[in-house]
């Protein structure tokens, strides 16, 4: 999340927002994104409902769900989805503002 942090303005200059799930309550979540500062949005998933509702994959094995990065547009249609095998199998940001400017280059034409 570190890396969606450095970057967070690069994607509010293109009209994106980054939204983050995890499993953790509400007080936990809250407490995390106060003491990282985070500057989007962070929203707890601890019964993994909408995890599931987008498939993401559970690895006991990896001690819980895999990374996933979806890119929505603003009609709420996923343009680009990255279901990751591990931690170190996320797309860079460069790669996923590449995405986004390609989508807001086609709503545009």
């Amino acid at each position: 999340m570190a890396q969606l942090r450095q970057d967070y303005e690069e994607f509010t200059r293109r009209g994106a927002e980054i939204i983050a799930l995890g499993p953790d309550g509400p007080r936990a979540y809250q407490r995390f994104w106060e003491s990282e500062q985070m500057p989007f949005i962070g929203m707890p998933d601890i019964k993994s409902r909408i995890a599931d509702a987008y498939y993401q994959e559970v690895n006991l094995f990896k001690l819980g769900r895999m990374p996933a990065v979806f890119v929505i547009d603003r009609d709420g249609i996923i343009r680009h989805k990255h279901y990751a095998s591990s931690m170190s199998d996320i797309p860079d940001n460069q790669e996923i503002l590449r995405i986004i400017d390609q989508i807001n280059k086609e709503q545009h034409e």
